[in-house]
């Protein structure tokens, strides 16, 4: 059984593990059926690390690694959610350097990749143009629209608040 992540809750569904033929945990050094498949920043050489050693914080400690960039991520106040974002959550793949969203002095938890057609058939599309009002990079709505394309040139990454649920939406380019 996979633990929970409360920055990730579906990391099978969103490729970050990939199931299969047992491998060797570089941490623990036990198999696993389930193996991350997303970064992981280490000047070590990892190429297999399960969920539970993830979880623990057992591989960020053991490869003095983080599965996040503090860099990239959005402002909270207590730093024990960065530790936790940082640590003890498996990451996502994008295009260029992934960014970790907050609200509500939280860090949201991802959800997925989106183009617009996801959002619209989730029925969200109002909440993202709201909080694409306050988009640093000025993008217009209409080119977001026409262009974020899962699996496209420009990627959506969605986001969802831990307290209030509200979604928030991140993108890069190829």
């Amino acid at each position: 059984m996979i633990p929970s992540f409360k920055y990730h809750p579906d990391p099978i569904g969103t490729g970050a593990f990939i199931q299969g033929e047992a491998r060797i945990c570089d941490s623990c050094e036990n198999p696993t059926t389930l193996w991350y498949n997303s970064p992981f920043y280490s000047r070590s050489d990892v190429n297999c690390l399960c969920p539970n050693c993830i979880s623990s914080g057992k591989a960020a400690e053991k490869f003095n690694g983080m599965f996040q960039d503090p860099c990239s991520c959005g402002n909270v106040s207590d730093s024990a959610k960065l530790d936790e974002l940082t640590h003890r959550t498996p990451g996502y793949h994008g295009w260029q350097q992934e960014y970790w969203p907050s609200h509500c002095d939280d860090y949201c938890a991802f959800i997925g990749y989106v183009g617009w057609s996801e959002i619209e058939e989730l029925g969200i599309t109002d909440e993202i143009i709201e909080s694409l009002k306050n988009n640093p990079e000025g993008m217009d709505l209409d080119y977001i629209k026409e262009n974020l394309i899962n699996g496209g040139s420009m990627q959506g990454y969605l986001f969802q608040c831990c307290c209030c649920n509200k979604h928030v939406l991140y993108y890069d380019f190829d």
